[in-house]
């Protein structure tokens, strides 16, 4: 058994903004049902929502800044969370990264570099929490400092870096690093610089024991110049030290057999109830209920990684066909706008939802017949495997984790039982509108449709799969 301290910056479903929650909530959990003695460290946001009790445990003084280590549960879970509480940096309301303006906050280096601080703290055993880490698992530039600061401890215990998406770096002026008063051995071109620039992400990279990224794809695209963002380099240099392993799900989370936010559950034996679905989700968006109709849905940022620019360039003609297209995000105002637009040209056609709705994110899952996916990278990608898992037909690009996860309906996979989804491979309109029409031509062949959807229904995205990876990591290290 191994101590593990799995550091994070955020872990549904205390708080969440994207895929990181979902992997930090899921895989200490699996993890521990492993035999792993796992503690997971995040921040004690303002936002953070629990019904466990919280409990303080101690004080940490953090070069000459004290704050509170709070302990409660993650929840349904033995898994001890141990939040880092500074209310001048971490007791904002709204989002962990952003401020009500939609820009970063202005003390993010401060936050995450306390935030580190503690960890380093924590897991040499220089707290009074009684336990001292065997191994610190760091996640995203959010916790990149760690692995840079424990090379310099004595008696340190190992690390792994996991990066969730190379996009996001922690770039910050060399002024920063002099002001955060950090190791002077630690700034040189082998460690935290990054041309003059201080980066949170090397931090994890250069230093760490082993690096981890979430597909077996994502960890070679990001050796290229196209993925890498500046830091192939190094990534290829520490290739022997990097895989890739595919997320998980939460299997009962998102499982129609058993999700209380649908109104009709099913399972593959019975999949003809998805249909009471999916004219619900047709009343509630004021749709037209027509069941022959396919329905198409996208719920993501809505930003330029994911694509959707493609999306809204392809909308027009895919308006003049028959099917309905729902999106559920938010992100780049631009984009919101012409969505929007859209949706008041087509009423009967296009529905639009900005914001984020948890409960509608099932409805849609389980009551759309198609899922779009066309992002220019994708890491892993976890709503193409709750698609799969609830009979909806993913569309996705040739990249990252959802190359890995969809298999191509074509004539062969379709008769062997491999096929799950529809796959193009150019990040371009035109490629995604004739993945679609693929997928409408599919639909309208019901035997076909549904032995895909059936074998993406019985696919295994467990996490178990992804945690015993992990801890073959754990324990070779």
């Amino acid at each position: 058994m191994k101590k593990v301290l799995f550091v994070t910056s955020e872990a549904h479903p205390l708080i969440k903004t994207g895929g990181l929650a979902d992997v930090s909530g899921s895989l200490p959990r699996a993890l521990a049902e492993l035999g792993q003695n796992m503690r997971l460290l995040l921040p004690n946001y303002q936002a953070i929502e629990t019904t466990d009790p919280v409990e303080h445990r101690c004080q940490l003084d953090l070069d000459g800044v004290t704050v509170d280590i709070l302990q409660t549960r993650l929840p349904d879970s033995d898994v001890i969370v141990w939040l880092v509480n500074y209310p001048p940096y971490f007791g904002k309301p709204g989002n962990p990264y952003l401020d009500a303006q939609g820009k970063p906050w202005i003390d993010s280096a401060e936050r995450f570099t306390l935030f580190c601080r503690a960890a380093v703290e924590i897991a040499m055993g220089r707290s009074e929490l009684g336990w001292q880490a065997d191994i610190v698992h760091c996640n995203d530039w959010q916790s990149g400092l760690v692995p840079a600061m424990l090379s310099i401890e004595e008696k340190a215990p190992a690390t792994v870096f996991t990066i969730h998406n190379m996009a996001y770096q922690g770039l910050f002026p060399r002024s920063k690093f002099v002001s955060l008063n950090l190791p002077e051995q630690l700034w040189n071109p082998d460690g935290l610089e990054f041309y003059n620039m201080l980066s949170f992400i090397k931090g994890g990279i250069a230093y760490a024991d082993r690096i981890t990224t979430v597909s077996p794809t994502y960890a070679l695209e990001i050796q290229t110049p196209e993925f890498g963002c500046g830091l192939e380099g190094l990534l290829s240099h520490r290739q022997d030290d990097l895989s890739g392993i595919i997320n998980g799900i939460d299997q009962e989370y998102w499982n129609p057999e058993t999700d209380e936010f649908i109104p009709q559950q099913y399972k593959s034996t019975t999949l003809k109830k998805k249909a009471l679905n999916k004219a619900s989700l047709q009343r509630k968006l004021a749709l037209p209920e027509d069941e022959e109709l396919p329905v198409i849905a996208l719920i993501s940022r809505l930003v330029q990684q994911k694509g959707i620019d493609l999306v809204i360039d392809c909308l027009p003609h895919l308006t003049s066909m028959p099917m309905q297209f729902i999106v559920l995000g938010s992100g780049d105002r631009s984009y919101e706008r012409r969505l929007q637009n859209l949706a008041r040209l087509y009423p009967e056609k296009i529905s639009i939802t900005i914001g984020y709705d948890e409960k509608l994110s099932h409805l849609i899952e389980a009551g759309a017949d198609i899922f779009f996916m066309p992002s220019r990278f994708e890491p892993c990608g976890l709503n193409q495997m709750y698609s799969q898992r609830y009979g909806t037909i993913p569309i996705v690009r040739r990249t990252g984790g959802l190359a890995d996860t969809v298999v191509d309906a074509l004539p062969h996979s379709i008769a062997d039982k491999s096929a799950t989804g529809i796959v193009f491979n150019e990040p371009a309109a035109d490629s995604l509108l004739e993945a679609a029409k693929r997928a409408i031509l599919l639909f309208h062949d019901k035997k076909s449709w549904r032995t895909v959807q059936l074998t993406g229904m019985h696919k295994d995205f467990s996490w178990q799969n992804s945690a015993r990876q992990y801890l073959a990591i754990y324990q070779n290290l």
